[in-house]
Parts: C-alpha cells; structure tokens; sequence
C-alpha cells in the first residue's frame, strides 16, 4: 500500500480506535493490542499502562517510521465491519468520523468487492469532497428510455460517474456522463418519428449530430443543446492525444458543469417522450423563402418548456 499519512491523521485515527467518545466503541488497554493484532500487526507489545490514546498514537508513528503499512492496515480494520459485530451504530458513527480524517489527507474509505479500501482523493472538508453537483434530475432513465436492458445500462453508467466523482476520477466520470449522452439521444433518434429528416445513417452520427438532431425535432431545449458541447469537448479526452492538446484535466468543477447538462437533456427527453413530432418545414421558393421571418418557428413553445411550467409536472427520481 505505502501509505504515508501526516501525524495529525495518525493522532485522530487513534483517538478512533480508542473511541473514548460516544457512540464510538470503546477499547480497553488490553483490546487495543488486539486490535492491532486483528488488523495483521505482527509482534504487538502488550499494553503497558500508558495513556490508551498516547500508546496508540505512539505505536502507529512508529511503524510508519519503520516503512511499514501497518498504519494503513489498521485503518483499514476500523473501517471494517467484522470489527464491530451487532454494532451497527458504532460502525457507522466510526466510518463516518474516519472519512472525515482521511480526506484531509486526500483519502476516503472506498468498498471492493465488499471490503474497505483506501483511494485518493481531492483533499479538503469532507461535505465538500463528497457533496456532488447540485442535481436536478426530476425523471428516472426508464421514463426517458423504453428499452428496459439499455435503460439498465444508462443507470448503471449514471451510477458509476457518481463513483467517479466521489473519488476524484473526474476524467472518468465525465466520460461516462457523455457516454451515457451519447446513448439516451441515440435511442431517441431511433425510436421517435422525426419531424426532421435525419441528417446521415444512425450508425455514422456522433454525439454532436445527435444533439443537433434531438434539437430540431424539439426534443431538448437550446439551452441542452448549447451546455452538450462542454459535455462532448470533455467526453474526447478519452483519447489521451485530445487530453494532451489541450493542456487541461477535468476537475471537480468540470463536473460540476457537465453534470446538470446531462441533468437537463435526460428531463427535456422525459418532457417530450410523448409529444407529436414537431412538424417539417414546407419547402418553398428561394424568392419567397427570402421573405418569411426566420424567428417564428422559435417563437412557438416547445413541449419541454411547456411541461417545465405545467404546475407539479414532475416526476422525482433519485440519483
């Protein structure tokens, strides 16, 4: 593992594993040793009466000193449910008291395959590092995809980009939100009667032509259509070329603007679903098309504005 962590975590991580405060769980002299022991400490000296907490903190300094994992291990153990057996209070009280240490440091307990691991991530205050953008997804995948296994994929993509970001993998993340883009707008332009005539082969468009495209038919709002880009600029960055162009990761501000974009486009797609094709233009003389006003086919309201003014239009889902 190699982890180094400043001494200020090891102080805190040993008044945890003393758990002096309520509803943490509380170690005698004798159960910290076993403690350390339980974790895969080897050779653990037996308690000498020191102050519980002094002893602790001192036993972790020094086996980090030495270059070995055992702090990281006994982290790893507090973070363990076998350690606090028809506990559940004091488990999830330590966990959330640990986390709150460790992302200071540029860490957090993460889960594989069911058992607590250490990830890195942005350092700072814990309801800051956790807090994902403000999401105002009012519609669950199913209402916006009708194929039940793709709309099982949608989530799970959904989903796995909020694992992303809660452990910093920003670049992940927002290829998966422009993934997921890509794929609802793609079943849209399959699955609806267009009023505009799609401009290539389905199997040839990408994700700028399928905005463009759910655009014209009315399906998304401009504003949906004009914050994609961002989405789609980012999205490219799955060619590390793309990233090394343009001299720029994405970060948690990245997502925190790409995130409503998706947002939107999955409620505008949800507003329209039932709504009649939006109706092609006739085709008219060069001479007489010069007179027409440009701006009347945006003057009229789209179904998606209409559903967003529609009193308590809304379906609620998380996410």
């Amino acid at each position: 593992m190699n982890e180094i962590f400043d001494d200020s975590t090891l102080t805190e991580v040993a008044h945890l594993i003393c758990g002096d405060e309520t509803p943490l769980l509380y170690r005698k002299g004798y159960e910290i040793a076993a403690f350390f022991q339980r974790a895969g400490w080897d050779d653990v000296p037996e308690y000498d009466g020191t102050p519980r907490h002094r002893w602790a903190r001192e036993l972790l300094k020094e086996r980090q000193e030495d270059s070995t994992d055992d702090a990281a291990r006994a982290i790893l153990r507090l973070a363990n449910r076998l350690e606090y057996y028809n506990q559940q209070q004091e488990y999830h009280a330590t966990l959330k008291r640990l986390n709150e240490v460790l992302v200071l440091d540029g860490r957090r307990i993460g889960k594989e395959e069911g058992q607590p691991v250490l990830v890195r991530c942005e350092a700072g205050f814990e309801n800051e590092v956790r807090q994902l953008p403000r999401v105002e997804l009012k519609v669950s995948v199913t209402e916006v995809v009708s194929d039940p296994e793709l709309a099982a994929t949608v989530q799970l993509r959904l989903d796995e980009a909020r694992t992303c970001y809660e452990h910093g993998a920003y670049t992940s993340a927002v290829i998966m939100l422009g993934s997921l883009l890509e794929g609802v707008l793609a079943h849209a332009a399959q699955i609806r009667t267009a009023g505009v005539r799609m401009p290539k082969p389905l199997r040839n468009m990408g994700l700028n032509d399928f905005v463009d495209f759910a655009y014209e038919n009315k399906w998304i709002e401009h504003d949906a259509k004009l914050a994609s880009e961002l989405v789609r600029h980012y999205r490219n960055l799955v060619h590390p070329m793309a990233e090394k162009r343009t001299g720029h990761s994405p970060n948690r501000d990245t997502l925190d603007m790409c995130w409503p974009v998706v947002n939107a486009t999955l409620n505008d797609l949800a507003a329209t679903a039932a709504a009649p094709p939006a109706p092609s233009s006739p085709r008219v003389p060069a001479d007489r098309g010069r007179a027409r006003n440009p701006n009347v086919s945006t003057q009229r309201p789209t179904p998606a504005s209409v559903a967003r003014r529609r009193p308590g239009g809304g379906t609620t889902a998380g996410t």
